[in-house]
């Protein structure tokens, strides 16, 4: 099998890259929080030697309800992600919903995200790679794993292998997320680094009425069992107070919580690529 290992900033992912993290607020709330989110990752990155991405969206265009947050816009948005790096050095990661968005986004992004619930939009997709950018494809909630396979091509077929692929749970039932760690190995064998999405895993969809909910304290577990079976990085959205954030809160780690949390995934990808099965799947 072939491998495409993916350059973002002075690092190449996947293969027999380091752990990473994308990690952030789930959107922008104001600068003042933004910043605090940033510098605390810059420094996470810096103890840890952990590569980080920063994610955070300018507009969350699948809020469950009318009047929920969605975020400051795409020109303020940017504006304010533009600051974060310039003040952080930390590459930007953010969604795009729309073919429109996406010249503007990749302006300033480091990497173009497809958001679950877009991940088999053509246009999109094709209009995204064709900045040359990275892009990352995350798994739609009703999608099996190899299904992935499909939307991988859409972006590859114009010659951008700049691709990452991101688990985040399956629908089962009503308002609940369950997630099979099979699911790795499976989209690693398309030769892409595989990234796991440890936060809105643990979402309870529209479980809290007006908006999701979710179980954080599961998140920890599953991030340790998704890098044992291959994840290359993980995906974490944290809050310095997730109880009053305006989105995502119930599923987002506190911040204070995600260094020892990051230790920990760093010496098991460590273990995994120095040998264990799951490394050669």
């Amino acid at each position: 099998m072939e491998r495409h290992p993916v350059e973002i900033g002075d690092w190449t992912l996947g293969v027999d890259g380091p752990f990473f993290l994308i990690a952030g607020p789930c959107v922008i709330e104001s600068e003042e929080t933004t910043f605090r989110v940033a510098d605390s990752l810059r420094e996470t990155a810096d103890a840890t030697g952990i590569p980080v991405l920063f994610k955070a969206s300018y507009d969350k265009a699948n809020r469950t309800s009318l009047g929920a947050y969605r975020g400051p816009g795409l020109e303020s948005g940017l504006e304010t992600l533009r600051k974060v790096r310039d003040r952080t050095g930390l590459p930007l990661i953010s969604d795009v919903h729309a073919v429109q968005e996406v010249d503007r986004a990749a302006a300033v992004l480091d990497v173009l995200q497809i958001p679950a619930f877009l991940c088999r939009q053509t246009d999109l997709l094709v209009a995204a790679a064709g900045t040359g950018l990275p892009v990352n494809l995350k798994k739609g909630q009703f999608l099996a794993p190899w299904d992935m396979e499909q939307a991988v091509r859409k972006v590859t077929a114009g010659g951008n292998r700049k691709v990452l692929i991101t688990e985040r749970g399956a629908s089962f039932g009503y308002n609940n997320l369950v997630v099979d760690v099979r699911a790795i190995p499976a989209m690693r064998a398309f030769g892409y680094p595989v990234v796991f999405d440890a936060t809105h895993s643990v979402q309870l969809p529209g479980a809290a009425g007006g908006s999701s909910g979710g179980q954080r304290e599961y998140a920890g577990t599953l991030a340790r069992a998704a890098v044992a079976a291959g994840a290359d990085g993980v995906f974490m959205e944290v809050h310095p107070e997730p109880e009053k954030a305006l989105c995502d809160g119930p599923n987002a780690l506190p911040l204070a919580e995600l260094r020892s949390v990051l230790v920990l995934l760093k010496e098991i990808h460590g273990i995994v690529r120095a040998g264990a099965p799951a490394a050669s799947s």
